[in-house]
């Protein structure tokens, strides 16, 4: 395996230009002052804990304020069209992908149709069972809708 070396994340970008007396003046710097590059990566720490406002720094952070930021995502009409017609175009995908998978090799035919239609069920008794009814729960009804469809499409097939 061979390994490289990249110039931007060892920051050394900025002095490839530099001529030989430079370079050698830039090893001596490293090697023999530590105080002087404390320092340096101190400002550069400093400069970073200096910025202004409400951005978010830490990981848990960004996960806490995913779920604002997809609800604000999702409030246009057309975006929750959109994915719903991926979700729904997605079960379809999944139906013909069992279904070939399945059917090709002849093995395990009665258990994956009994999943299939395990899932189909459940989520069916999941979304009815709801008073309200959420975006991500009506996606997953829409991928079953796909699922379902794709199914009988594939039978349509077969029957002919």
């Amino acid at each position: 395996m061979a390994h490289s070396l990249s110039f931007i994340s060892t920051n050394l970008n900025s002095f490839v230009h530099l001529n030989h007396h430079q370079c050698q003046s830039f090893r001596t710097f490293v090697v023999s002052s530590p105080s002087k590059r404390k320092r340096r990566f101190s400002r550069s720490i400093r400069a970073l804990l200096d910025t202004e406002g409400p951005t978010p720094r830490r990981l848990i952070d960004i996960i806490r304020s995913v779920p604002e930021i997809s609800r604000n995502y999702f409030k246009k009409p057309s975006r929750r069209t959109l994915f719903g017609g991926i979700s729904l175009l997605g079960g379809f995908y999944v139906a013909q992908t069992i279904s070939l998978s399945f059917g090709a090799l002849g093995v395990n035919d009665v258990i994956a149709a009994v999943l299939c239609v395990l899932l189909t069920e459940y989520v069916t008794r999941f979304y009815y069972s709801r008073t309200t009814v959420t975006f991500p729960i009506a996606l997953l009804n829409n991928f079953k809708m796909g699922f379902t469809y794709g199914l009988f499409i594939d039978a349509f097939k077969l029957a002919s």
